[in-house]
């Protein structure tokens, strides 16, 4: 697979859920109080971007102050 089409590809909650070790419960839980990745409703289906979740994944880095 291309990298184009890695990142353009959606991800269900499951795949997302694993990908940040996270439970798929938490996820869902993001969803409802407006946290977590952006995500798409397809129908009636929650989808993911992988680029959107590699986005916010990057917008967690905490640096240490000391």
């Amino acid at each position: 697979m291309s990298d184009a089409a890695s990142t353009d590809r959606l991800l269900r909650p499951d795949e997302v859920a694993d990908r940040l070790g996270i439970p798929p419960g938490t996820l869902a839980n993001w969803r409802y109080q407006g946290h977590g990745p952006t995500y798409l409703k397809v129908g009636r289906h929650v989808r993911y971007r992988a680029i959107d979740v590699d986005a916010w994944l990057e917008g967690q880095v905490v640096t240490s102050h000391r």
